[in-house]
């Protein structure tokens, strides 16, 4: 049984959207809205960008941004633990050698 999409009111810049999703990720959506909100109210504030479509392209980018350092930085960290894990494994086999 397939779980029937709801509509969930969000607001962004005070204009209202209706969205259609599912209804375990109506939370989820909430936040999303939030974050979308509080990002582009910030741009708006800032006086540099005019427009409510390039302010939320601009919202859009930067959370773009942020997201790709976030991937960026999850494998440069992946990559120094692999690192730090094959280091480990040879200085505990070459103490067991002796």
């Amino acid at each position: 049984m397939s779980k029937q999409p709801t509509t969930v009111e969000v607001k962004i810049l005070d204009k209202e959207y209706l969205v259609a999703c599912p209804p375990e990720a109506q939370e989820a959506l909430v936040r999303a809205a939030r974050h979308l909100d509080s990002k582009m109210r910030e741009i708006r504030t800032s006086g540099k960008v005019f427009g409510t479509e390039r302010i939320a392209v601009m919202a859009a980018l930067n959370m773009t941004h942020d997201l790709l350092e976030r991937d960026t930085m999850s494998e440069a960290t992946s990559t120094l633990l692999k690192a730090m894990d094959s280091k480990l494994e040879n200085a505990l086999g070459e103490q067991s050698n002796h």
